[in-house]
């Protein structure tokens, strides 16, 4: 019976383990967490949404304070529009964490960055080339394209002198996002590396209507695999959402495609960045507790636990301090949201607004337990203290539990 190890990811005459832990922000994903994946052979992403917080926590740098600082002026004001980044200290920031990181990489795997397109912040194109260019000076193995179609995002670096060497590749969820991709970035004359096909079943911001449970990943991988050997392309697929065990990733690989990325039972490991009672909710979490909804300002269906403190939340925007989902006029749709929940009320101290939730400062605070379908699993991949708490697991342990296990088998750790 085959294992996940008797496969490898080929990039040119490089072999790397076939297994992708996924970029997870803000901070969830951790350096800590990417550079472990790099040193067991495998492949690890670190985020660079809200990348100003990040920094903030880990080189004790004052992004955010300055920012609210400059525009603290327009706080009660609803029109946003004057609040821009400074591009010169987002690249400041993004290239201290890049490369920090990978400075720090060992092992003879890969290290990536996640972008999101739908981080517009005031100035999507160039908030997004400056973070994409900065990335590549900085060293960054590749950039995984998330969060969007990305239309341009490689003709925004096609004169970059890594475009051509650092592996590039975009997060699709259907063969028809993929064409419109591949026929858009064509003049740019430069094939994506690699392809992340996401399907129902993956964590946070989904890329299906909330008709998701219609779809099956394995579908969708069949799909677009056959079309790409219609056309005579050979483009790594690495399937994601809802593969739980060495088994699962294993059926992949036998199916084509060249590796998996997985993200859920890496949000329980110590390296992760989210608290540890946050991870104890998810262990706690039965499959009733998790639902898809829209309160996300992206437009996209986000997945999480239904007792996130984000759910029903009023505060106050904070796009002074953040601000990473203003359009490029300076709107946001919980902003709007927030507006009109306040004008309804009037005198009422803290409103509450349902259909949409403060993204940024959620995730900054790590209320928002965004997390994939299987997560009510998580708690048979560990074991259970007397006074009711799970162990926290280490990243090599769930590493090597995908790359060595069989028959479906969970390695439970050792205490």
């Amino acid at each position: 019976m085959k294992r996940l190890d008797d496969f490898r990811l080929r990039f040119g005459k490089r072999e790397i383990v076939p297994l992708v832990i996924g970029g997870m922000g803000v901070d969830i994903s951790t350096a800590e967490l990417a550079l472990e994946a790099a040193r067991l052979g495998g492949i690890g992403h670190i985020s660079d949404a809200m990348i100003k917080t990040v920094s903030d926590r880990r080189f004790d740098t004052q992004y955010v304070k300055d920012k609210l600082k400059l525009y603290k002026y327009n706080v009660a004001n609803p029109d946003k529009s004057a609040v821009q980044f400074d591009l010169g200290r987002l690249a400041e920031a993004t290239r201290m964490h890049v490369a920090t990181t990978m400075a720090a990489k060992r092992g003879d795997g890969l290290i990536f960055i996640n972008c999101m397109e739908k981080l517009t912040m005031g100035a999507p194109r160039e908030t997004l080339r400056t973070r994409l260019t900065t990335a590549l000076d900085a060293g960054i193995d590749g950039i995984t394209l998330a969060a969007g179609l990305h239309l341009g995002s490689f003709a925004l670096i096609e004169d970059h002198p890594r475009f051509r060497d650092a592996k590039l590749g975009i997060i699709v969820s259907s063969l028809r996002a993929l064409q419109l991709f591949l026929r858009k970035s064509a003049r740019t004359n430069r094939l994506p590396d690699f392809v992340v096909i996401e399907g129902p079943l993956a964590g946070g911001h989904l890329g299906f209507g909330l008709d998701w449970a219609q779809y099956d990943l394995a579908t969708i991988v069949a799909e677009i695999r056959t079309w790409l050997a219609a056309e005579k392309l050979d483009i790594p697929l690495i399937p994601a959402g809802g593969i739980f065990t060495g088994s699962d990733a294993v059926a992949f690989m036998e199916a084509g495609a060249a590796a998996v990325q997985v993200a859920t039972r890496f949000t329980v490991v110590r390296e992760c960045g989210l608290p540890a009672k946050v991870q104890q909710e998810y262990f706690k979490a039965t499959e009733r507790d998790i639902e898809v909804n829209t309160i996300s300002p992206t437009g996209y269906p986000m997945r999480m636990l239904r007792n996130s403190p984000a759910i029903g939340s009023g505060i106050r925007p904070n796009c002074e301090a953040y601000g990473y989902l203003l359009d490029a006029n300076g709107n946001c749709t919980y902003v709007a949201a927030y507006n009109r929940e306040v004008a309804a009320h009037p005198g009422v101290r803290k409103v509450a607004v349902r259909d949409k939730t403060c993204l940024c400062t959620h995730m900054r605070n790590f209320d928002l337990w965004t997390c994939g379908h299987l997560t009510y699993k998580l708690k048979d991949t560990t074991v259970r203290h007397a006074d009711g708490s799970y162990e926290i697991l280490s990243a090599e342990h769930v590493f090597h539990d995908y790359q060595f296990s069989t028959d479906n088998k969970i390695q439970l750790p050792t205490v």
